[in-house]
C-alpha cells in the first residue's frame, strides 16, 4: 500500500505516530532495518551457546542476574520472563495508546541494537495492520527498566497467550493466518525492556495538548470582546520587550483574531485604565505553556528514535546500559501538565469574569436571559471549577518520587508511566474547562452584541459560528452538560479551529 508508514529506525514524528495510533494507518519495515536487526540477533545467538555470561540472554533478570542459564533453555527463559512480568492492573489502555507503543516499539526494535529476530517485529507490525490490539492494563509500570508490564502484555498476544480486544491472541492470529512468536534469546527481554508506552502515552497527550494551546487563544480573545477589554497589551512592540517565544505566538494569535473587530473598536476609548491579569497577562501565561509543550514534544520525538532496551548490541557486543530509564521524559510530561494546569486555572478565572455581575462589565448575572427566575450558565461555571481544582490534585510530579524495587537492584525508578497517566487525565480535564470557556463566551457574545449592536472580529465570528453550529442560542435554562460535551467533542476534532483558520489563515 502506498500509504504505508515505513519503520527505518531514522525516528518517527508525534504526527506520525497519530496516524498509525489513532488514524490506523498501516506500516511496514525497511530492508535495511530488517537487515540490521539480523546482525544483532545473530550475535544474541552466538552469545546464547557462548561462555561469557551477558545479562538477559544467557543470565537471569535484574536481581537474578548472575544465576546462568544454559543454552538449551534461553527459549524458556524468555517466555518466563514475558509470562512473569505481565502483572499490569487496573483500567484497560485505550486503543490508540496500545497502538502507539506498538509503533514505537518496532521503531526502535528496528535500529537493530536490541539483538531480535526481526521476525518477531514483523509480526508486531502484523498486529497493527491487522487491528490485533492486545488488552493492556493501565497501572503497573514504574518507567525503569522500561515499561516492563505492560509491554509485556503485548509480549503475551505475540506469543500466542495473551487476551486482545474482541477474543484472545491465538484465535485472532489463526484468523488472520498468523503463528504466535518463538522467542529466541533474547528477545523477550527486547520486547519489554523500554519505555514505548510511557512515550506514545505522552505524545498523544502532547499532541493533544497543542490544539488546546490554540483553542485557549480562541476562547481567551472571544473574552477580550465579550467582555469589552483592550488588546493592547498584546501588541508586538509589547512583545519584543520580552521575546519569550511562546508568548509572542499566543499574542501574534490574538492580534490575528481580534483584528478588525467592530465590538472592540466601539470601546475604544473607554474610561478603563486596565484589565485583569487573567486577561491582560493571556499570552504570559498561555505562552510559557506553550513553551512547555514544545520543550516536551522535542524530548518525546529524541525518545522516540532511541533504543531503550538493555543490554545494547553495540561495537560488536552486548553492553547493559540505563537507557530503559524514563527520566528525561517523566521530567518534560510533569512539566507539560504543570503548564496545562495553568492553563485550566485562567481560563477558569476568565470564565467566572463574564457570568459574575460585579466583573463582567454589563453583563446579565450568570449569562441568564432572566437572572433569579433562571441561572443561565451557574453551575457550567461549577464545573470549570471543579475541573480546574481536581488539576491543582494532580499538581505533584511523579518524576519526583521514587521505590527501590527488585531487590534493591532497580533502586531508582521514573515513575514516568504514572507521569504520562497523569498527563492524559490533566488533557481530558482542560478540554473540558475550555469547552465550558468557550461555552460561556459564546452565550456572552450574544447579549454583548445584543446590547451594542456591533459584531466581533472574522476569527472569533467564525468560531461562535462553529459553536453555535452544534449549541442552540436560545438562553432560557436547560442543562449545560449536554452542550458542554458537545462543545468538547468539537475542540477533539479540531473542527473549531479549522473554522477559524478558514476564516482568517493559520494560527499559530
Amino acid at each position: 500500500m502506498a500509504n504505508r508508514f515505513t519503520i527505518t529506525g531514522d525516528g518517527i514524528t508525534v504526527e506520525q505516530m497519530v496516524e498509525v495510533a489513532v488514524g490506523h494507518r498501516e506500516v511496514e519495515i525497511s530492508p535495511a532495518a530488517i537487515t540490521r536487526m539480523k546482525v544483532s540477533y545473530e550475535a544474541a545467538l552466538r552469545v546464547a551457546s557462548g561462555d561469557i555470561p551477558v545479562y538477559g540472554i544467557n543470565t537471569g533478570f535484574g536481581p537474578l542476574k548472575d544465576r546462568r542459564i544454559e543454552p538449551e533453555q534461553t527459549s524458556q527463559l524468555q517466555i518466563n520472563l514475558i509470562r512473569s512480568h505481565a502483572s499490569g492492573v487496573g483500567d484497560l489502555l485505550p486503543t490508540p495508546a496500545v497502538r502507539g507503543a506498538m509503533l514505537l516499539l518496532a521503531s526502535c526494535l528496528s535500529i537493530g541494537a536490541s539483538g531480535i529476530d526481526p521476525r518477531i517485529v514483523q509480526l508486531l507490525v502484523e498486529f497493527l495492520n491487522k487491528s490485533i490490539h492486545p488488552v493492556v492494563p493501565s497501572q503497573g509500570s514504574l518507567g525503569a527498566s522500561g515499561d516492563l508490564a505492560p509491554l509485556a502484555h503485548v509480549a503475551l498476544a505475540l506469543i500466542g497467550e495473551g487476551p486482545v480486544e474482541g477474543g484472545n491472541a491465538l484465535s485472532a492470529m489463526t484468523k488472520h493466518g498468523l503463528e504466535p512468536a518463538s522467542l529466541g534469546p533474547k528477545c523477550g527481554l527486547a520486547l519489554i525492556n523500554g519505555t514505548h508506552f510511557l512515550t506514545a502515552i505522552g505524545a498523544l497527550s502532547t499532541h493533544k495538548s497543542r490544539q488546546l494551546l490554540l483553542v485557549a487563544d480562541v476562547a481567551a480573545a472571544i473574552h477580550v470582546e465579550a467582555s469589552l477589554s483592550s488588546a493592547k497589551p498584546f501588541g508586538e512592540a509589547i512583545m519584543a520587550l520580552r521575546p519569550h517565544a511562546g508568548q509572542a505566538e499566543s499574542a501574534a494569535n490574538l492580534r490575528s483574531l481580534l483584528a478588525g473587530s467592530a465590538l472592540m473598536e466601539h470601546h475604544a476609548d473607554c474610561h478603563e485604565v486596565q484589565d485583569a491579569y487573567s486577561v491582560r497577562c493571556t499570552p504570559q501565561v498561555h505562552g510559557a505553556v506553550r513553551d512547555a509543550q514544545r520543550h516536551a514534544r522535542s524530548v518525546l520525538e529524541t525518545e522516540m528514535r532511541s533504543v531503550t532496551d538493555n543490554p545494547l548490541f553495540v561495537g560488536g557486543q552486548f553492553v547493559s546500559a540505563g537507557n530503559f530509564h524514563g527520566e528525561p521524559c517523566a521530567l518534560a510530561m510533569d512539566y507539560l501538565s504543570l503548564g496545562l494546569i495553568e492553563l485550566g486555572n485562567i481560563s477558569e478565572r476568565r470564565t467566572e469574569r463574564l457570568v459574575n455581575p460585579t466583573l463582567s462589565r454589563g453583563l446579565p448575572a450568570f449569562l441568564a436571559g432572566h437572572p433569579g427566575l433562571e441561572s443561565g450558565v451557574m453551575l457550567a461555571h461549577y464545573a470549570a471549577a471543579a475541573l480546574a481544582s481536581e488539576n491543582k490534585t494532580l499538581a505533584f510530579p511523579p518524576s519526583a518520587d521514587t521505590i527501590p524495587t527488585g531487590a534493591n537492584q532497580e533502586d531508582h525508578v521514573s515513575m514516568g508511566m504514572t507521569s504520562a497517566r497523569r498527563l492524559d487525565r490533566i488533557c481530558a480535564n482542560l478540554q473540558n474547562i475550555l469547552a465550558i470557556e468557550l461555552l460561556c463566551a459564546a452565550r456572552a457574545m450574544q447579549i454583548r452584541k445584543a446590547q451594542t449592536g456591533k459584531g466581533g472580529a472574522a476569527g472569533t465570528e467564525a468560531a461562535l459560528a462553529s459553536v453555535r453550529g452544534i449549541v442552540s442560542a436560545d438562553l432560557t435554562d436547560r442543562p449545560p452538560s449536554p452542550d458542554i460535551q458537545a462543545v468538547a467533542k468539537l475542540i477533539e476534532s479540531g473542527q473549531l479551529i479549522q473554522s477559524v483558520s478558514a476564516a482568517i489563515g493559520d494560527l499559530i
